[in-house]
């Protein structure tokens, strides 16, 4: 056909749609003969058939890619993710059942004009990193048939790499969103946990999974996360985006790197050295490493399969181990069945630890504004797993187990190629709801350190504008009446501004409160006999911030503060003329506390 050649990307397609040399029922025909001509990689259980593909091709009739963001894309879906009328079976044919609905997920992408092609192969059960625990046999690499694509999501990425789908859709609760991206030259997107419904998700662990999203670009993850993230009231554990949410300058960043004795690469050079190449690229797009303690999040690691939270696997497969133990393959069944042994007392042993763990870790976020890691620090094949199946994929979690029990969010991006031609990534992390956050910085990486998306020959396109144009936001630090809740904090959030954070600058102010009023406004003042003073830092729109700035009036001017952590930002200065007559207000500690005592 005419179209075989065209790239999956969503830009690419539109594109096409909006010139016409494209229709949804041409793309159905484009991606079923796509996956007649590739060889067999054991990536689907599943698949609609042309019949029921152009029916949802037909019901974009009157739409186009103006009016529905997915208009025409195809996306295939992890087989423990529900789509009506067709099997989920969990790799796991004795469970294989018909769901009258959709996945809530599932339901937003088609209505945003998305086309399911069909369901794909995991690790059985969702349990699993490497791709080989499925009846349907082991799923392999999109570049390299005798190695590991990745599990446990392992159809889902390589049905991205080869180019049949512009997108998929994964589960992650260990790792399976992330791994099979950094295997196949993918883009993962691992959300905060609750950001995306796991309503008619088969759940592994259920306070732990999220729905995980596969592009070929940082751009169509974007794309793909604003559709499917949106609240969904019937899922117990979903979680609305609050309106406070970690973000960073991309251009001036801190970037956290484990401690060199902390990293692990299983005697694998290339991906040593694709690390450090990484590490270098971040550091030339404006980022200034620095050095983390990576114990406590190897700790938490440990906890997800040496720990109870195993026994939340055992329960989603309890009815089937009890009936037909032998449905379920040998090591997956003797990982869940482990799940049976810990007891109540366990459990809450585990849980306390676990909040040691995270707030050791939470030290990290005092230096850093993200972290980068492997994704895995190696790669194995096939035969290699299948000799030594719990170790090496013990191996695989190393960098990923700890991220859902910590509650962060983090964005697998690829990082380049191995001398042997196979995929190298890494993972940028945040704290949870930081999802947005890492996404300009995970464009600027993948353009820095790859040329092509997936497995396919086509050219990853030119970065996105408004994910990498340079200083897009300014953040600037208020100490008075902008405080959020205060008179003059509707002059940010009309102009689209975001609260960032509360912290402290260096203990080198002094806080006034001046004369006059109302609005009652504070003067800070940088004096060497200074202590910390209670700030709030916000985000700006670059091209609002002028007109911000032009409506403060004297003698209060913008200056850079020094936070308490060392990062430097524009904030509310005072010039010293306007002191006399002023209160010193300091030992309140902020313009908050001053209020809650003031007079009257």
């Amino acid at each position: 056909m005419k179209h075989a050649r065209f790239s999956l990307d969503i830009a690419s397609l539109h594109a096409a749609y909006r010139e016409g040399t494209l229709t949804p029922r041409d793309l159905v025909d484009v991606v079923l003969e796509r996956i007649a001509a590739q060889p067999d990689r054991n990536e689907w259980i599943h698949r609609l058939s042309r019949e029921e593909l152009l029916g949802y091709a037909d019901s974009l009739e009157g739409h186009s890619p103006d009016t529905l963001p997915l208009y025409g894309v195809p996306f295939a879906i992890k087989d423990n993710i529900d789509l009506m009328g067709a099997p989920t079976t969990a790799a796991c044919p004795a469970f294989e059942y018909r769901p009258a609905k959709s996945a809530f997920v599932v339901d937003c992408l088609i209505a945003a004009g998305a086309i399911p092609i069909g369901k794909t192969n995991l690790d059985q059960f969702a349990t699993g990193l490497v791709s080989t625990r499925s009846p349907y046999g082991a799923c392999q690499n999109a570049f390299d048939s005798r190695y590991i694509s990745g599990g446990s999501s392992a159809g889902s990425a390589v049905t991205v790499a080869t180019g049949v789908a512009s997108f998929s859709l994964g589960t992650d609760t260990a790792g399976s969103g992330r791994v099979p991206a950094a295997f196949n030259n993918l883009v993962g997107v691992k959300p905060t946990r609750g950001l995306l419904s796991a309503s008619g998700v088969v759940p592994a662990c259920r306070t732990l999974d999220t729905i995980s999203i596969f592009a070929l670009t940082v751009t169509d993850a974007k794309k793909v996360l604003q559709v499917a993230a949106q609240f969904d009231a019937a899922d117990a554990y979903a979680r609305p985006a609050p309106a406070c949410v970690h973000a960073f300058d991309t251009q001036a960043f801190r970037f956290g790197v484990p401690r060199p004795e902390q990293l692990e690469f299983f005697g694998n050079t290339e991906a040593q050295r694709l690390f450090a190449e990484a590490v270098a690229h971040l550091e030339e797009l404006g980022g200034t490493a620095v050095e983390i303690d990576f114990a406590p999040f190897l700790q938490a690691a440990r906890l997800l399969y040496e720990g109870p939270w195993v026994t939340e696997r055992y329960l989603a497969a309890q009815p089937l181990i009890d009936e037909a133990p032998e449905a379920l393959m040998d090591v997956t069944r003797t990982i869940i069945a482990g799940g049976a042994k810990p007891m109540a007392t366990d459990a809450f042993a585990a849980q306390y630890r676990l909040m040691d763990y995270k707030r050791a870790a939470e030290a990290a976020w005092e230096q850093v504004d993200v972290i980068v890691t492997p994704t895995a620090g190696t790669i194995y094949t096939i035969e290699a797993v299948n000799a030594d199946p719990i170790r090496l994929n013990s191996n695989l979690g190393y960098y990923t187990n700890f991220m859902n029990l910590l509650d962060l969010a983090a964005l697998a991006v690829p990082a380049g190629f191995q001398q042997d031609g196979l995929p190298f990534g890494v993972t940028l992390i945040a704290p949870d709801f930081g999802d947005e956050a890492l996404l300009p910085l995970g464009d600027r990486l993948q353009h820095a350190t790859v040329q092509t998306m997936g497995a396919t020959s086509h050219c990853l396109p030119d970065a996105a504008e408004g994910l990498s144009t340079p200083a897009s936001r300014i953040r600037v630090a208020v100490c008075g009446a902008h405080l959020e809740g205060l008179p003059l904090n509707h002059q940010l959030t009309e102009r689209g501004g975001r609260l960032v954070k509360r912290t402290l600058t260096r203990p080198a102010y002094r806080l006034y409160a001046l004369a006059g009023g109302p609005p009652y406004r504070p003067g800070l003042v940088r004096e060497p006999e200074g202590r910390s003073v209670e700030v709030e830092v916000w985000e700006l729109p670059a091209e609002h911030f002028g007109s911000f700035v032009d409506g403060i009036p004297s003698p209060l001017g913008i200056g850079r503060v020094e936070l308490i952590d060392g990062e430097q930002v524009a904030g509310f200065l005072c010039e010293p003329y306007a002191l006399a007559g002023a209160e010193d207000i300091t030992g309140h500690g902020g313009w908050r506390a001053y209020l809650a005592h003031r007079p009257g």
